[in-house]
C-alpha cells in the first residue's frame, strides 16, 4: 500500500508541473480561444492552414472537451470519504481527484484555446498532448483504487472517460507526427529553392586594376626658386659748384 501511494504522488506532482507549465506559457495573442475560420486559420509564422487540417484539430479538441466535462461529472460523484482503506490512503486518493479537477477547469481549456488560435503550431500541440499524458497517468491510478474500493458504476463511468482520453491523446500524437513531417519538407523545399534562386544570379568578376611596368617613370617637377633683386643704391646729391671768385679791380695809374 505504501508502495502505491508514493506512486501516486510522484504522478499527482508530474500533474501539476504539467498545468504549472500550460499556465506560464507564452501568450496566444489576440484571438485567442475563438473557433478557427471555416477556411482556416492562422498557422505559429501566420500563414495561412488548410481547411482539412482546422477540421481535423476542430474534432479533436470538440471531443477532448466532451470528455473533460464528463469526467468532470463523474470524479464529482466519487466519494473517496466512504470507502473501507486507511485515512491517509483515502487522503492521496482525494489530492489526486482535486488535481485532475483543477487541471480539466483550467490549464487544459487554455492549452485549448492556444491551439484553436494557431493550429499548427508544433510546440501548442505538444504542451497539450504532454498535459493529456499527465492526465491519463493520474486519472489511471484514480480509476484502479476506484475500481478496488468505490462503486461499480462509479468505476464504468470513470474507466470510460480515461479510454476517451486514450483515444485523443494517441490521435494528437499522429497529428504531431504528421506535422512535424510536413515542416521537415516544407524546410527541405525551401533549402532547394534558396539554391536555385543562389545559382541563378550571374557571378560578377573582381575589377582588375593594371598598372603598366614598361611606362618610363614621370622625373618629378623641380621648381626653380627665383632669384631675388639686388637692393638699388640710396639717390646721391649732386654736388655743389663753389661762386666763381671776381679779379680784382685795376688800380689807377
Amino acid at each position: 500500500m505504501k508502495r502505491t501511494s508514493r506512486h501516486i504522488t510522484g504522478l499527482c506532482f508530474a500533474l501539476w508541473a504539467v498545468a504549472g507549465i500550460a499556465q506560464s506559457g507564452p501568450s496566444a495573442g489576440p484571438g485567442a480561444g475563438g473557433p478557427s475560420s471555416p477556411t482556416g486559420g492562422p498557422s505559429a509564422q501566420g500563414q495561412p492552414v488548410s481547411y482539412a487540417s482546422v477540421t481535423e484539430l476542430n474534432g479533436l479538441l470538440g471531443q477532448l472537451e466532451s470528455s473533460s466535462k464528463s469526467a468532470q461529472d463523474d470524479l464529482a460523484k466519487v466519494k473517496v470519504d466512504r470507502w473501507k482503506t486507511d485515512g491517509s490512503y483515502k487522503k492521496q486518493i482525494l489530492a489526486n481527484v482535486e488535481s485532475l479537477q483543477r487541471n480539466l477547469q483550467s490549464a487544459l481549456p487554455e492549452m485549448i484555446g492556444k491551439l484553436r488560435a494557431t493550429p499548427e503550431d508544433l510546440p501548442a500541440t505538444f504542451r497539450l498532448y504532454r498535459n493529456l499524458d499527465a492526465l491519463y497517468d493520474v486519472m489511471g491510478s484514480v480509476v484502479e483504487s476506484v475500481g478496488a474500493f468505490g462503486g461499480k458504476d462509479e468505476f464504468q463511468s470513470l474507466s470510460n472517460d480515461l479510454s476517451a482520453f486514450e483515444g485523443t491523446r494517441k490521435q494528437i500524437a499522429e497529428r504531431i507526427e504528421s506535422l512535424s513531417s510536413a515542416k521537415e519538407a516544407e524546410i527541405a523545399r525551401l533549402r532547394t529553392e534558396l539554391k536555385t534562386a543562389q545559382a541563378a544570379i550571374p557571378a560578377t568578376p573582381p575589377q582588375k586594376t593594371v598598372v603598366d611596368d614598361t611606362a618610363p617613370a614621370k622625373k618629378p617637377v623641380v621648381k626653380k626658386k627665383p632669384v631675388p633683386k639686388p637692393a638699388s643704391p640710396p639717390a646721391t646729391k649732386p654736388a655743389q659748384t663753389p661762386p666763381a671768385q671776381q679779379a680784382p679791380a685795376a688800380s689807377p695809374q
